[in-house]
């Protein structure tokens, strides 16, 4: 067998109803892969259905653990391959996307790159292309455009910024972007839709929203040294707040 070339994480708890479909993708692509599932203490199934990818897997567990970015470290370090990605157990790579990102990462020097990505949201159906854009550390400063699933990393980058901050807990992905910026320069953009992010009720950017920009207003300003007033609008009291004027002035 040929030595992996991607290490994959993919951390799961209680999205057993996914996470076929997430392993399915990552081992039908034409990539040597090692990957990794660290869930946390599922009572959904989820474990059984880790059980049968288990003879593909390098390694698996289930038990509680210290969060999504403490378990996404924990499985990238058991890898060697040369690059490394984390798939969430609700998301999903498109046919041939890991293929294009191994393929561009491998004739670049940047520390990381990503590519488009879906949004599917579960309720209705509805497909519609995540907001992504060239690289620019400013306009990152106003907008996290890097699609995570889309998204793969050079592990010396990796290891050079320590891998995720266990401290995060809703925007680790962005904090990590900013990371890479700083050590390696622009992360490189692929112009291809690779993946696939799905929206539905139980994900933490539509459970705990005000959580979510709280950290991430205090992500821009780590690495920004300011925090651009499009955050300070777009809070979600703030458009509660807005809202609740208009609606003042209309009466």
């Amino acid at each position: 067998m040929s030595a992996p070339l991607v290490t994959v994480a993919v951390p799961s708890y209680n999205q057993g109803q996914y996470l076929n479909q997430a392993l399915a993708s990552i081992f039908s692509s034409d990539v040597p892969v090692e990957v990794f599932v660290a869930d946390g203490g599922s009572t959904d199934g989820s474990v059984d259905v880790i059980q049968r990818w288990e003879s593909q897997l390098s390694g698996w567990r289930s038990h509680a653990d210290s969060g999504q970015a403490a378990a996404i470290n924990e499985c990238i370090a058991k890898g060697s391959a040369p690059y490394i990605c984390w798939l969430n157990s609700d998301d999903y790579f498109l046919e041939s996307g890991l293929q294009s990102l191994v393929a561009a990462l491998k004739s670049s020097g940047a520390p990381a790159v990503y590519g488009r990505a879906w949004n599917i949201r579960e309720r209705d159906g509805k497909k519609s292309p995540v907001w992504v854009e060239s690289f620019s550390d400013h306009r990152l400063a106003r907008r996290c455009f890097v699609s995570q699933p889309a998204t793969l990393i050079r592990r010396s980058a990796w290891e050079s910024v320590h891998g995720l901050d266990p401290e995060c807990h809703m925007a680790m992905d962005y904090d990590l972007w900013w990371k890479l910026f700083k050590i390696g320069g622009n992360l490189l953009f692929l112009d291809e839709f690779v993946a696939v992010n799905r929206e539905h009720r139980e994900t933490k950017t539509s459970t705990k929203r005000t959580e979510h920009y709280r950290e991430a207003m205090a992500v821009v300003r780590k690495y920004y040294g300011s925090v651009p007033l499009k955050w300070w609008l777009y809070q979600p009291y703030a458009v509660w707040f807005k809202a609740f004027i208009n609606r003042l002035e209309r009466d």
